[in-house]
């Protein structure tokens, strides 16, 4: 099979590999949600998906903070990795794979893809000269920090000068190939604004950057001079390689290759776009590897307009927001408010009115009306009629069909906020069209078929609303699939491409003629007050 043939074929997708220096905050499950939506879509559509996230586990930071707590390196690790694998079963992730930098096998990798750079000629010794953010595990250019000593990331914590023998990867030699990959693929690095903030970065020139550090314990030895210790970055980026393993290879990189590689998908936060979408295709064409499809930059979130912190104590925990509302709530607020790669803000209050007026009315409310006159008009029985037996004009059918191509449009774009809007707006029309067509009228008046029409055109456009936001919101689309009578797992990877093909369900008119349905229960309580 040709590298063609397989990205054609296979769908392998990354966050970063989170720092564990602390426990996960609301920014590492923004992007891990992202990724879980992206992934569940593409199973959808049949495409074998591989979803990796994990932990960037070695470095100075994290040796400083564990002794600060007086614990292991490794049992600082453990304990942290526990609470991301915790926070993500929460958020309803459903990773394929966790990598852990810390893994034996992930160095086997490391020191393989390390000897085929050296053999490249692009590693040498030298000395290092500068000021280093232990925060950001990175030497910093002068034009990089803020009052010449302070790192813009973390300006509570002065950059450290360093003066000492480091291993260096030749990262200007390959100025001229970044450059042709860019303009071979502008939608390498996505979306514009990022691609743009790299392009102005390359452009003024790329220097060497160092992959060892020595004094420093926590870390792979560099193969044959284990007086230095591999530089996180060049380390973890090659977590996303180890993680494409089976359990049952050995650890070479042709075994890791074999199937996913190269990767389809990056999905970063914008802090480490230089590592991803630089260093990282530099590195691979040393190596003689193929770089990955896409890198994609998101936003940073606020709270309230502010900057969130410990020091301004106004942190978003994001264990204690998914015990107050749940995963839907928080993934389709999250998704659907925030315009996907620009910033976005977090607001309880505008939080829970978006999840009354979406989730629990325009949606929720809609579905228990419906299927209450269902019940009363039909014997909560799906009435006799398919898509076919609308007319192409047909106020409904018309805003159904098609829209799955657009919000597949919007899910490959990583647009989140529009395919959310796509399907709510055919939920919002249903509301209008019931009250203009009235059903509970025409029962009345003894025009059956009327209310019969009425009532599965609804029905339909509520199961394709709800099947298109099932990436954001699978637990609430199971609700809605179940009480249609449908006996289905929107958290069942296997079905996803089967029994919920997105071919079938994305389409407008398939809700089986004669099908039972359930009692009207409500799919999403409506939140009543802020709490206090």
């Amino acid at each position: 099979m040709t590298n063609a043939d397989k990205k054609n074929a296979c769908f392998a997708a990354t966050t970063p590999l989170y720092y564990v220096n602390d426990v996960p905050h609301v920014g590492s499950a923004y992007t891990t949600m992202a990724l879980d939506t992206l992934c569940r879509y593409q199973r959808m559509q049949g495409r074998p998906t591989l979803m990796i996230t994990g932990t960037d586990e070695h470095g100075q930071k994290i040796q400083r903070t564990a002794e600060k707590h007086g614990r292991s390196p490794q049992d600082h690790c453990d304990q942290v990795v526990g609470s991301f694998k915790d926070l993500w079963k929460q958020l309803n992730i459903q990773n394929d794979r966790f990598s852990r930098t810390t893994a034996p096998r992930h160095q086997a990798i490391v020191n393989e893809f390390y000897q085929r750079v050296e053999a490249q000629g692009d590693i040498y010794l030298s000395q290092q000269q500068g000021f280093y953010c232990v925060g950001c595990e990175e030497f910093k250019e002068k034009r990089d920090l803020v009052e010449e000593k302070f790192c813009p990331l973390h300006p509570n914590q002065e950059a450290e000068w360093r003066d000492e023998e480091n291993y260096f990867f030749r990262l200007s030699n390959y100025q001229e190939k970044l450059e042709a990959l860019y303009e071979a693929n502008p939608n390498f690095i996505q979306p514009p604004s990022r691609r743009n903030e790299v392009l102005s970065f390359v452009s003024q020139g790329l220097k060497d950057f160092s992959i060892s550090r020595v004094n420093l314990d926590w870390g792979f030895p560099v193969p044959g001079d284990d007086k230095h210790t591999l530089y996180v970055w060049f380390d973890a980026l090659l977590g996303y390689v180890t993680a494409l393993l089976d359990p049952e290879d050995e650890p070479t990189l042709d075994n890791a290759m074999a199937k996913w590689f190269p990767f389809s998908l990056h999905l970063i936060g914008k802090d480490i776009l230089r590592f991803h979408a630089v260093y990282w295709p530099a590195m691979l064409m040393s190596a003689g590897l193929p770089v990955s499809d896409r890198v994609f930059g998101h936003g940073f979130l606020t709270k309230n307009g502010q900057k969130m912190g410990k020091s301004l104590g106004n942190v978003l925990d994001p264990v204690a927001l998914l015990g107050t509302y749940g995963s839907d709530a928080v993934r389709y607020y999250f998704l659907k408010e925030i315009e996907f790669g620009r910033d976005g803000d977090f607001n309880e209050s505008r939080f829970i009115d978006t999840l009354n007026a979406d989730l629990a009315n325009d949606l929720g409310n809609l579905l228990n009306r419906t299927l209450g006159m269902a019940k009363r008009y039909c014997n909560l029985t799906v009435p006799q009629l398919s898509g076919d037996s609308f007319a192409a004009d047909h106020t409904l059918k018309q805003l159904g069909e098609g829209l799955g191509d657009r919000v597949s449009t919007a899910y490959e774009a990583l647009a989140f906020r529009d395919a959310c809007a796509g399907a709510l707006g055919l939920a919002q029309a249903c509301n209008k069209f019931l009250d203009q067509e009235a059903p509970w009228t025409r029962y009345k008046e003894g025009d059956q078929a009327a209310v019969e029409s009425i009532l599965y055109a609804v029905l339909e456009s509520v199961r394709q609303a709800g099947y298109l936001l099932s990436p954001v919101v699978p637990d609430l689309a199971n609700a809605i699939y179940q009480q249609l009578g449908f006996e289905v797992d929107f958290n069942n990877k296997d079905q996803l491409g089967k029994t919920l093909s997105y071919g079938e369900h994305s389409q407008w008119g398939m809700l089986p003629a004669g099908q039972a349905m359930q009692k009207p229960s409500p799919i999403f309580a409506k939140i009543e007050s802020e709490p206090s």
